[in-house]
């Protein structure tokens, strides 16, 4: 009779997973190489050459208004339903919510902080740089364009460079500066640039964005990805700290206790008390030297014998034969020892 359960799909991708190493020793953190430079100064020549195009009206702000009065959301009215949620993927809220959660198994799988802090290293550049064009640069929105023909900018808008496109190429894109081999990073890479272009296009499609501002918001998202390397030792710095301080949380949670303060002049000392004396008394000590010895609550009162002189005793006797030339301790009291029983 076959008792075997038949694997589902589920089971078998949790199957291969656990096979997965806890710490790939493949993996090899990204240098800033000189192809990566290349790149770098590429993509930053062309931030500042649309920058400079939309400050001197050039034909790129003429072309921006085209696309704008041709309205593509009435052109093609039938994808409107599908690109409002579309856009949602250019988000910083959800977005950040979804890579968080992957990002976050793989550091608990890998035992490893880089994942989750190299995020949080890109979505703060991502969050200063964007953030402080915007406000530098003030442009208005296509729906709140005021003079036809003109560049929008300095009217105190937020809007060039585009948040979501610039969003989309870091959140997605850090999936692919991550990838664990050179295939998976090729095609994350193509992935992420698909869908962070596909998120500007939607901007402007729906009419909330230039066609200028998704250039520039494509175009500084992936200057944050391409200086990432130069930031590698502070978030190596950041995770061995991040351990330290956790490793001295877990020693004073689970060490032996802190020793106590000292206590006022003055005070009885409170500390732990020797032994008893062969009298039963608790010597002297400190400023508690003429109060008197208290015994403690768990303790019958009287002279107490050490464990060797102690006869066992149990409900139907002592275990103990008794012996004719044995003097019990207690003969100095006015009664006479109890007789011993058993046998």
């Amino acid at each position: 009779m076959r008792t075997e359960r038949n694997l589902t799909r589920l089971d078998r991708v949790f199957a291969r997973l656990d096979r997965e190493p806890e710490r790939p020793a493949h993996i090899d953190v990204s240098r800033m190489s000189r192809h990566r430079v290349v790149l770098f100064a590429a993509t930053l020549a062309f931030y500042l050459a649309i920058v400079w195009a939309v400050s001197v009206t050039s034909w790129l702000v003429r072309f921006d208004w085209q696309v704008m009065f041709f309205r593509p959301y009435q052109q093609w009215p039938e994808i409107h339903a599908f690109l409002d949620y579309y856009v949602v993927l250019g988000q910083r809220g959800p977005t950040a919510v979804m890579v968080t959660a992957w990002l976050g198994w793989r550091s608990w799988r890998q035992h490893t902080l880089r994942p989750l802090l190299t995020l949080a290293t890109s979505l703060l550049l991502l969050n200063i740089t964007v953030g402080a064009a915007k406000l530098g640069m003030g442009r208005l929105g296509p729906h709140y364009a005021i003079t036809i023909g003109s560049n929008e900018m300095g009217l105190g808008g937020d809007i060039f460079p585009s948040g979501h496109t610039a969003n989309a190429v870091v959140t997605w894109g850090i999936l692919a500066y991550l990838a664990s081999t050179p295939r998976a990073r090729r095609w994350l890479s193509a992935l992420s640039a698909v869908t962070s272009l596909g998120v500007g296009l939607t901007t402007v499609y729906l009419g909330t964005h230039w066609l200028s501002d998704v250039l520039l918001g494509w175009a500084a998202g992936l200057l944050i990805l391409l200086a990432l390397p130069w930031f590698e030792p502070l978030i190596a710095r950041a995770e061995t700290w991040i351990f330290a301080l956790r490793d001295r949380w877990r020693a004073r949670r689970g060490g032996t206790a802190p020793a106590p303060a000292p206590a006022p002049v003055g005070a009885p000392v409170m500390a732990t008390q020797p032994p008893a004396t062969d009298g039963g008394e608790m010597p002297a000590r400190g400023a508690a030297a003429s109060r008197p010895a208290r015994t403690p609550v768990y303790l019958a009162p009287g002279p107490h014998t050490t464990r060797s002189e102690r006869t066992p005793v149990t409900p139907a006797g002592s275990r103990r034969p008794p012996h004719a030339d044995r003097v019990a301790r207690a003969a100095t009291t006015t009664t006479s020892a109890r007789p011993l029983t058993g046998g």
